[in-house]
């Protein structure tokens, strides 16, 4: 890879084994929670999801959205919905506010099924949900949010492989405690970019240079003022926010690399700003 050019070249695991291994998840529940990164609302969801769940219905769940502008990410909620006919909620993995509102809307999405089942003459039972999306999107923070007040494990179930554990969040519903991970190949360089400015890329696939760089590109259109505001610097260069920083190497020149760490962390961690870098 050039020094000066951003290729990413990132396989998270065996494609083709992962998404064996979804099917098999997918085929013990009646709904999912798909995870996106609200900063990449479009970016961070899956082309082909409809092929992946099938007809399965699902809650798609804008995690981070304490880290976008409020009013910007309704209208993609309102397009993904439009497109998707399934229910948008943005959330926060750091509190609990919407945690009663994300557990009724996915027994309301699971009650066809327990219908179907019921219909056959079986037993009402809960609702069985599971949360899927690509890598580091949050998943885990979901299903932790999901089981903070219900550390009820409940085990196997009939026709359900030992290694499926299940937690009982409330008497209605049932979470798979694993996440299914969504495979992804990053053909599509700029999505890849973005994924990799939300830290949803391995490390590995990229300098931190280079991508601090992009970055910096893509916000200098839409969000110019505000990073400038916050770096204190007239332009939008890491030479020019290491000097306004004073990160100087002992040599006396700019200490790019470390600028280029704490931009990245600043943008992740939503210290310079609320950002959305889809576009409508």
């Amino acid at each position: 890879m050039k020094k000066d050019k951003l290729h990413i070249h990132w396989y998270p695991g065996h494609i083709a084994k992962a998404e064996k291994q979804l099917k098999s998840q997918l085929s013990l529940v009646d709904a999912v929670i798909e995870v996106v990164d609200a900063r990449l609302p479009l970016s961070s969801s899956y082309d082909n999801i409809t092929g992946l769940l099938g007809e399965k219905p699902r809650l798609i769940l804008l995690n981070k959205a304490d880290l976008t502008d409020a009013n910007e990410l309704n209208k993609f909620a309102r397009i993904l919905e439009e497109k998707n006919g399934f229910p948008v909620l943005k959330s926060d993995a750091k509190n609990s506010k919407d945690l009663n509102v994300i557990v009724k809307k996915v027994i309301e999405l699971s009650e066809p099924r327990i219908q179907a089942i019921m219909a056959k003459g079986l037993l009402r039972r809960p609702a069985r949900v599971m949360v899927v999306g690509m890598p580091n999107v949050g998943k885990s923070s979901i299903i932790n949010k999901l089981t903070k007040s219900s550390k009820t494990k409940i085990g196997a179930k009939a026709g359900v492989t030992r290694q499926q554990q299940w937690v009982r969040i409330n008497p209605q519903l049932d979470l798979l405690d694993t996440p299914g991970i969504i495979p992804m190949k990053q053909e599509d360089q700029l999505r890849a970019k973005k994924l990799a400015f939300v830290n949803a890329v391995s490390e590995n696939a990229y300098s931190n240079e280079i991508v601090a760089k992009e970055l910096l590109a893509l916000l200098e259109g839409k969000y110019s003022e505000i990073v400038k505001n916050f770096y204190k610097t007239d332009s939008l260069s890491l030479e020019d926010i290491a000097k306004s920083r004073n990160w100087i190497t002992s040599g006396g020149n700019p200490d790019i690399e470390r600028t280029a760490v704490f931009l990245l962390r600043d943008f992740r961690e939503g210290k310079i700003g609320k950002f959305i870098l889809d576009e409508i």
